[in-house]
C-alpha cells in the first residue's frame, strides 16, 4: 500500500479519483508547509512583552497606543499567526478526507 497516496493495488478507483486527488493531495501538503513555516515566523518575530499581565496589577491604561494596537507590527503579525493557524487546520482536515476519499472504495 502506497500510504502517501493511499492506493491499495487491487482497488477499482475512477480515473478523475485516481489522477486528480494524488495532484490535490501533494498540493495540500505543499500549502501545509507553507503555512506551518510562515506561521513559526510569524510566531517568533511577536514581542514578547504581555501587557495584559502587568494592566492586571496596574489596573490598565487607556492610552493612545492600546486604541491604535491592532494597526501596529505586532497587531499585524497577530493577525497572521490567526490565519496561518486557520488555514493550517482546514488544510491538514481536507489532506486526510481527500485520503479517506481515495480509500472509501475499500470499505466497500
Amino acid at each position: 500500500m502506497n500510504y502517501f497516496l493511499m492506493f491499495e493495488a487491487g482497488v477499482v478507483v475512477s480515473d478523475f479519483v485516481r489522477e486528480f486527488i494524488p495532484i490535490v493531495r501533494i498540493i495540500f501538503l505543499i500549502a501545509i508547509a507553507i503555512c506551518a513555516i510562515v506561521l513559526i515566523i510569524s510566531t517568533l518575530l511577536q514581542s514578547s512583552a504581555n501587557p495584559a499581565g502587568s494592566s492586571a496589577i496596574s489596573g490598565g491604561s487607556d492610552s493612545y497606543l492600546s486604541h491604535t494596537k491592532d494597526n501596529s507590527r505586532d497587531g499585524r503579525l497577530k493577525r497572521i499567526t490567526i490565519w496561518m493557524a486557520s488555514l493550517l487546520v482546514v488544510f491538514v482536515v481536507l489532506y486526510f478526507f481527500t485520503g479517506i476519499w481515495l480509500d472509501f472504495p475499500k470499505a466497500i
